[in-house]
Parts: structure tokens; sequence; C-alpha cells
């Protein structure tokens, strides 16, 4: 199957976010798989990098409202696997010191750049004959893209059979705008309706992608539940309620290349699940003298690797902690964000300076060891429409304990002794976002380190021996594309 993928983001080239980690681990999957996978990604500043600038391969002119906009169509391949990435250049627009804000602005002219390069993603495919079988949209920066297919391009016949699939990866983030900036698409008047392209009065271009795309997937089963319901489907619920069984959600995976803990290069020592024991001891060792706290091997030791915000649940944390510390436990952090949060971590550590162990920022290389040095990882957020630490977490034998929302609810079964003793469990689980359900569920992973080793035991084995990987999710979406694919008329 010939798949093209638009992203605004993917690892190596750029990256802001998750979605960088997902366009990339599923193109790769893809490939792997026997798939022919291109990968069009805008060309931005930071792709100018040796290696990843690629080679010129052809020119385009995309009109954006009453503008002739001209670009460059660069092509390399994405590092280690047979995906050819197209990166589309266009300076004015792109090259920039972030990718959609700067000075914690976002740049006014987003919808314009956003819609060019939806455009230039399908007048690409076009001149270079890619006949794609499915376009495969990411996010509100390429929502608009389905509806360009759909109302324009499909009457080409270098797409007359190609199906769009959506991907929402977070709904919080829309890309709406006033209404003119729609004249910018060369879209057809009719399609800014409430039941496609307008919402309240303004472009809504994820709406876009929801209303126009032969399937809609989000990143879990849970949340594609959760978005069609008020609290969480910040207000496009009606319009995902209509879509029905079009609506699919597929955990996102793991890159075993890079979260491995037989060959994690981070590590003081690699583990399997079978050394998991001697892996684990090694590296909590280490991790207590690298964040300065006492080297002991009774104590609990939690991990958090994390934005430092509400919608990750550090008020549940902050509101709690003096409480988990009455028990042997450490706590240590990776993280930065609000102020407030940050503050408040360095008086814990001041407070508490053999119990809290942080670093405020962000260090890729610590951030593996949390992941294997503790004991359990925290992650009580308020919505998590995937999580990736969750399941790095349980590659690496660290039971989660975690809200019972998103992609967290899928990817982690509570312990009980049913589900440890069918070989199911892997964490701990809690459902009402409150500080006191918190604290309980953190009072029951305690419980069960010190006084039960063999359940303890047996939830690192249930965690790391469950795939994580990219081959799962890919094979789920090779399903989604056939499906795609059987709905053009």
């Amino acid at each position: 199957m010939r798949v093209l993928l638009a992203a605004s983001e993917a690892t190596p080239f750029a990256k802001t976010g998750g979605l960088a980690d997902v366009a990339s681990g599923l193109s790769k999957a893809l490939a792997a798989i026997g798939h022919e996978v291109t990968l069009v990604l805008p060309h931005y500043r930071q792709v100018i990098k040796p290696g990843l600038i690629g080679e010129l391969v052809g020119k385009v002119t995309i009109p954006v409202g009453e503008k002739r906009v001209e670009a460059e169509i660069r092509s390399t391949t994405l590092p280690g696997s047979t995906v050819r990435v197209l990166l589309i250049d266009q300076p004015d627009y792109f090259d920039r010191a972030g990718l959609y804000v700067e000075k914690g602005h976002d740049y006014t002219d987003n919808a314009e750049r956003f819609i060019f390069f939806s455009r230039a993603v399908l007048e690409a495919a076009r001149q270079l004959d890619l006949q794609p079988d499915v376009i495969h949209a990411n996010d509100w920066q390429t929502g608009i893209i389905p509806a360009m297919l759909a109302s324009e391009y499909r009457l080409q016949p270098w797409f007359q059979k190609t199906a769009s699939v959506f991907t929402i990866h977070n709904m919080a983030f829309q890309g709406r705008y006033p209404w003119w900036e729609y004249k910018l698409s060369g879209l057809r008047w009719e399609l800014f309706n409430w039941r496609q392209l307008e919402f309240y009065g303004e472009l809504n271009l994820l709406k876009a992608g929801i209303a126009m795309s032969e399937i809609v997937t989000t990143v879990s089963p849970t949340y594609a539940r959760e978005i069609c319901r008020p609290e969480f489907g910040y207000g496009l619920d009606p319009a995902l309620q209509t879509r029905g069984d079009a609506l699919i959600g597929i955990l996102n995976g793991v890159d075993t290349t890079e979260w491995n803990s037989a060959i994690d290069p981070a590590l003081p020592l690699r583990y399997t699940v079978d050394t998991v024991r001697e892996g684990k001891a090694a590296c909590k060792a280490a991790l207590q003298r690298e964040m300065g706290l006492p080297v002991k091997p009774e104590a609990m030791v939690l991990g958090l690797v994390s934005r430092l915000t509400d919608q990750k649940g550090l008020g549940l944390i902050a509101s709690r902690a003096a409480d988990m510390f009455r028990a042997d436990v450490q706590f240590v952090c990776l993280g930065s964000g609000e102020a407030r949060y940050e503050t408040w971590l360095q008086e814990l550590k001041t407070q508490f300076p053999n119990k809290v162990g942080a670093t405020i920022g962000f260090n890729e290389g610590l951030a593996h060891r949390i992941e294997a040095g503790s004991d359990a990882f925290l992650m009580p957020s308020q919505f998590e429409p995937c999580g990736l630490n969750q399941m790095y977490s349980l590659a690496y034998g660290t039971p989660p304990i975690v809200s019972n929302v998103g992609g967290l609810a899928d990817s982690v079964v509570d312990c009980s002794p049913e589900s440890i003793g069918n070989g199911t469990g892997n964490g701990f689980k809690f459902s009402q976002f409150t500080a006191d359900a918190f604290l309980n569920c953190v009072w029951r992973a305690v419980g069960v380190f010190q006084h039960d080793k063999a359940a303890w035991n047996r939830l690192i084995r249930n965690g790391m021996t469950r795939d994580w990987s990219w081959a799962r999710s890919a094979a789920e979406y090779v399903k989604v594309y056939n499906n795609a694919r059987s709905r053009v008329k």
C-alpha cells in the first residue's frame, strides 16, 4: 500500500510534542512491514543539519488566497528506515525560530502557513506522481487536507481512489481562526458551514479533518470515547458523535530502538525481564546517588517525568506530598512548566532533603534513568489522549500509578488478586480525579511493594512482557487504511 503521511513535525527533523514521535514511529513501522511510505513535513530551520536537508526534487507554486507562493520540494530518508521524507521548503513560512510559537506567542499567520503546507502536500504528491492509496493527516495543521482531497483533488486522476485518514492527537488544539482566513484555502464557500469547516462563525481546521476524512482516528480507544462527551470534546463532541464507526482509537506505540532497557546506553546497568531484579537494583542505587538522596534499597522510589501543569496532575501530587512522605518513600522528578510548581518542587526539596530529588528542565538521559531506577512511576493526569511515559515505565519494569483516563486506561491494568492471577495486572489506577483518590492509590502501591514482593514482581513481569512497539499499532492502522479505502466511491 502507498501511504502518504502528512504532519507538522517528526523526529529527528523537528519536535515540540508527541506528534513528532508518532509521525516517525508509525512511518518506520509501516515501512518495516512492506508498505511504501512517504512522510511530508515543512522544512523548518531546525532541519538544516547534516544528513537531513535533502536534495531538490521539484518545485511547486501554491495559490494562497490571491497570492502565488513558490516552494521547493526536498527529498531525504527517515534515519534508520526506508521511509522517504519530502520537505516543503518555503523560507518565509518556515525559516523561523519556532514551529508554531515564538517567545510565548503564536505566529499570527499560522493559518496561512499551514493552509499553504496542506495544499503543498497534495501538489507535491501530484507533481512527483506518488498516487497514494491513503493520505494520513494529523492534527489541525493538516486538518484541511481531507477537505481539499474530497472537494478538489479526487477529481484528478492521481487521487481518484485516494482515501484520507485523520488523526487527532489532542482535542484542545483546534486551529481556530477568523472566517476570512478561509479564503486562503481556495475551497468553495459551500464547505464553510456548520457541518463541515465552520465553528461558531470561525474557521476550525481540526473540524475540517473530522468532518471530511473517510476515517477519524485518535491515539487511544478510551480517548476516542471520551472526546464524544462535552467534558473532553472542546465543543466538537457533536461533530465527533456523527462519525459513528468511522471514529476509531488506536493506542500509540513505543520506539523500541530508543526505549529498551536491554540496550539503553543511558543506564548504568542494562537488563531484560530475566535480569530485571539485578538491573533495577543497580539503576535505583545510581539514581538515588544522582539525585542526591540516601541510597536505601528498602525505600520505594516514586518517579515523575512531566510537564509541571495541572493537566498532568501536579496539583494532586502537591496537595498530598507530605502525606506520601509518612511512608518510606522517595520522590524523584524531572520537568518544567508552571512557575508555581517549579517553585513548589524546590521548596519541597528543601523541606524533605532525604526524600526529594528534583531537576527543573529536561535531560533525555536522566529521563531514561528515572524510568529504570524508580520503583513506580506517577502519572495522575486530568486527561491523557495516549501518554507514552506509562508505556516506557511498563517496558522498563516500573509499575505506573495513573488516573483512569485516555491511553492510561487502555495500557494500565489495575493490580488486584484477579489481575495478578490472570497475568494482566501491571500497575495501579484511580478513577476520581481527587487528591484523596490519588493518595489512596499510592498507598495501595506502597502496600504491595513493601508487603507482597511476589505480586510486585508479577506486575513487573506483566508490564515487560507485553508488546508496546509500533509494530502492534501499525497493524491496526493498516486495517484502518483498508477500511478508509473501501469508503471511497
